[in-house]
């Protein structure tokens, strides 16, 4: 882009920001991958005139988050790569933690003292929900590389700085592991350097990949040493190694939360044991002396469910909230303790001893005693999405997987407590993350059928002319 073109998008920036901060809809001034991020910046209630980044670790919390950090050997790397360009252009280099949070940085002196004045420093957070439109929030927003120029940027403390960042992924998830980054003061930082920030991060994951790859081996080779090995050798992620030459289990499993044993794709039950610093996975045969797999459907608005051997049972609400929490607590709980959780402070343990009683009668649920567990492998389908989030899948996958509250007509406490963080969680997934069709899907819900910000999100992203865009006025028409 040529000096003049970049004054004339300049002139337009700030045209925009002065429409966007008199709340109104983001104008089409900016480039579409910074207007999308104004929205989203916008809508988790960022202050364009804040003066900076958020604090979220003290000087002691940043040196012992980064020093057991999975990029911390790294450093070297990252150092010599990006050395020359910060130091020829006067600029700081950055290395942050998935959430943001800058571990380490470097760099020019004079402009590393400018840095601390908006928060560009360690223990401060730089994701778009905390610090608006900036290099390292979009980029791990996008999980691509991403040049910020100044008047890009949403708050306008931030104007005099631009900024290229590139997020690295572990090889071993597939999940983010932070963002690297390049700053410094308009216009001094080229929008070329994106490109060597963006091989940077390149050169980190294949440097993991190729730990990996020697981890791996080390970790067959000890599998090798067995004398038996009847068993598929597992990564601590769940990849899978060796043991499965026919490839029925996939490149990788699922590993569960809690507990040693989980549910094969065949419907077999198989028991994860540890193996070094990896797993072995021992399937069973599913004989009768082995409990059936439970399965639970209490997301939205449908009557609770479960599938018990083959059987599909409708629960009544008592028994769903009982089956709910004890999914939740796969360690069990002791008559008090679940009774707390269903009722409060009003509970009372004889009442609950009567209410397992009955469950096991009526459902042939194997629940064991002293403490209270279910005694067989569950799935359920508000767990699955607890995976999804914590994993950081795709909005999409979220969107397909909540079709509503957790038993939305529970009074139980724990229930609510659950029931309102899942909504959270994921109406900022969406909201953050989502496409114009995962909002849309999401404005399904109970609770997104009235949810004003959603439908304003939607008539503004959405074609004029589209159908859902009108229905989406129309709701926010409504008395």
């Amino acid at each position: 882009m040529s000096y003049a073109h970049l004054d004339a998008y300049s002139r337009r920036l700030q045209a925009a920001h002065e429409v966007v901060t008199a709340a109104a809809p983001v104008p089409a001034g900016p480039r579409k991958l910074i207007r999308d991020s104004w929205r989203r910046s916008l809508a988790a209630g960022i202050d364009p005139d804040a003066p900076g980044a958020p604090a979220a670790h003290d000087p002691g919390q940043v040196k012992n988050a980064f020093e057991t950090h999975p990029l911390r050997p790294l450093l070297p790397l990252i150092k010599q790569t990006l050395r020359t360009v910060a130091d020829e252009g006067e600029h700081i280099m950055v290395l942050t933690d998935r959430e943001g949070r800058v571990l380490w940085r470097d760099g020019h002196t004079a402009t590393m003292r400018r840095a601390d004045e908006v928060g560009l420093a360690g223990g401060y957070r730089w994701a778009e929900e905390a610090a608006g439109t900036n290099g390292i929030g979009t980029a791990l927003a996008l999980r691509r590389p991403v040049h910020v120029y100044s008047e890009e940027h949403l708050m306008r403390v931030l104007r005099v700085w631009s900024c290229s960042a590139a997020p690295i992924t572990d090889p071993e998830t597939g999940q983010l592991l932070g963002c690297v980054d390049v700053s410094g003061t308009a216009p001094s930082l080229h929008p070329a350097t994106v490109a060597l920030v963006a091989a940077t991060a390149k050169l980190a994951e294949t440097q993991l990949a190729l730990r990996m790859r020697d981890h791996d081996d080390s970790l067959r080779r000890r599998y090798e040493s067995l004398r038996a090995r009847p068993a598929v050798l597992l990564s601590a992620g769940g990849r899978v190694i060796a043991g499965d030459p026919g490839g029925q289990l996939g490149p990788r499993l699922q590993l569960p939360v809690t507990g040693e044993r989980m549910i094969l794709r065949d419907g077999r039950i198989a028991l994860l044991e540890p193996f070094s610093d990896g797993y072995l996975l021992r399937a069973t045969s599913n004989t009768a002396s082995t409990p059936a797999a439970l399965a639970l459907t209490f997301l939205g608005d449908g009557p609770p469910t479960a599938i018990v051997g083959g059987r599909k049972v409708l629960l009544s609400l008592r028994h769903a909230e009982i089956l709910a929490i004890l999914a939740l607590h796969p360690r069990g709980l002791t008559a008090e303790q679940l009774s707390f959780h269903l009722y409060g402070d009003l509970g009372n343990p004889v009442t609950i001893r009567a209410e397992i009683h009955r469950l096991r009668t009526q459902l042939d649920v194997p629940i064991d005693a002293k403490p209270y567990h279910l005694a067989c492998p569950v799935e359920a389908d508000f767990l699955d999405l607890r995976r999804l989030l914590a994993a950081d899948h795709p909005a999409s996958l979220v969107a397909r997987a909540y079709p509503g509250p957790l038993l939305a007509r529970s009074e139980s406490p724990e229930i609510r407590r659950e029931r309102d963080e899942l909504e959270v969680l994921v109406r900022t997934c969406l909201l953050q993350r989502g496409a114009p069709e995962d909002l849309w899907t999401y404005a399904q819900t109970m609770n997104g059928r009235e949810d004003f910000q959603l439908l304003e999100r939607l008539t503004s992203s959405l074609p004029q002319a589209d159908p859902r865009a009108a229905a989406a006025r129309a709701r926010l028409r409504a008395p």
